[in-house]
């Protein structure tokens, strides 16, 4: 018998331990491969999954297994392209040990980076930061570079590559602590504690004295609307995360937008990182470069146990991860 976790129901609001349910199982054995599960990447966007609505991806389903990016040991394997030892990452369930015909996997390579970094700086939220700032974002040096959870998993690299850059980087985030390890780790030039901060407007102006050209949003709400107080023409303005705004039951509302775009001839566009795959070998192998001369670091939150996966993913509405968290099993 195996263990899974599924989506007991539907969460209204902050999701609740309660919502997901930890149940044994057998496992099938008509597949190529029989996968045992080292890394579980827990994000927000887990959280649109669980509404019963049409989105860029499919819902999860009450009673179904969840699921999210893993890196996994191939423990026994049929099939030529994969062999036993080997590990692979991919979009797979949150199950202790699991068979999987390997479409859609990839294999990592353990002596190039630590596993868990694979599903963080050289996983989709580094390609989140890394091909965001290059189609939308088109830095240019000298520019300034405001980011919103910049101690998170993606907002941390995109400060680091704002830097490569030669841009002024200002980042916001929920603690001093937060705030003093983004500038002494990762190089931000400053940052704003937007929980002990009353006039958001102000304090982007304050850090960001000759405007923001480039706003990598991660969290929506009340945060962009102050940002977009501040932009200068021609200001680029990612869409990436509302992590403020995802627990909401209702629709949310606030200022609109439209009048300052149009005056500062602003691009504000959605980033989704599924839509450009065919840039993601390129994407890595520079990161890669970057994270081994030693211009790109990371921070992960690792959380040990695999009955921990839920509260994990939880905890990430509370801001308890400083860069990603990841379930260690």
């Amino acid at each position: 018998m195996n263990k899974q976790i599924l989506l007991k129901q539907r969460p209204k609001g902050k999701p609740e331990t309660s919502d997901f349910e930890i149940k044994d199982f057998e496992i099938s054995e008509d597949k190529a491969l029989k996968l045992k599960t080292k890394y579980i990447s827990v994000d927000p966007y887990l959280r649109g999954r669980m509404r019963d609505e049409e989105s860029y991806i499919e819902p999860f389903q009450v009673g179904k297994p969840l699921e999210s990016m893993v890196v996994s040991e191939v423990i026994s394997s049929n099939s030529e392209d994969f062999k036993e030892g080997e590990h692979v990452i991919g979009m797979l369930d949150w199950k202790h040990e699991q068979s999987h015909d390997g479409k859609g996997l990839r294999k990592i390579d353990k002596e190039m980076a630590p596993l868990s970094a694979y599903l963080g700086v050289l996983g989709l939220t580094g390609l989140t930061a890394h091909l965001a700032l290059d189609t939308i974002g088109k830095l240019k040096e000298g520019e300034t570079l405001l980011v919103s959870g910049a101690a998170g998993a993606v907002g941390s690299v995109v400060g680091q590559i704002g830097k490569i850059k030669g841009c002024r980087v200002v980042g916001i985030a929920g603690s001093d602590e937060k705030i003093d390890h983004i500038q002494s780790k990762f190089g931000f030039d400053g940052g704003i504690n937007y929980k002990t901060t009353s006039n958001m407007k102000e304090a982007i102006a304050e850090h960001c004295p000759d405007g923001v050209d480039v706003y990598f949003d991660n969290v929506g709400g009340e945060i962009l609307d102050a940002t977009l107080q501040n932009i200068n023409k021609a200001a680029r303005i990612i869409n990436c995360g509302a992590i403020s705004i995802y627990n909401e039951t209702g629709t949310p509302t606030g200022p609109r937008p439209e009048g300052i775009l149009i005056k500062k001839s602003a691009l504000m566009q959605g980033f989704l990182v599924r839509d450009h795959q065919e840039e993601f070998q390129r994407a890595i192998q520079e990161l890669a470069g970057w994270l081994k001369s030693g211009k790109l670091k990371y921070d992960e939150t690792v959380v040990e146990g695999f009955d921990n996966t839920p509260q994990a993913f939880i905890d990430l509405f509370d801001g308890k991860n400083t860069g990603k968290m990841v379930v260690k099993i």
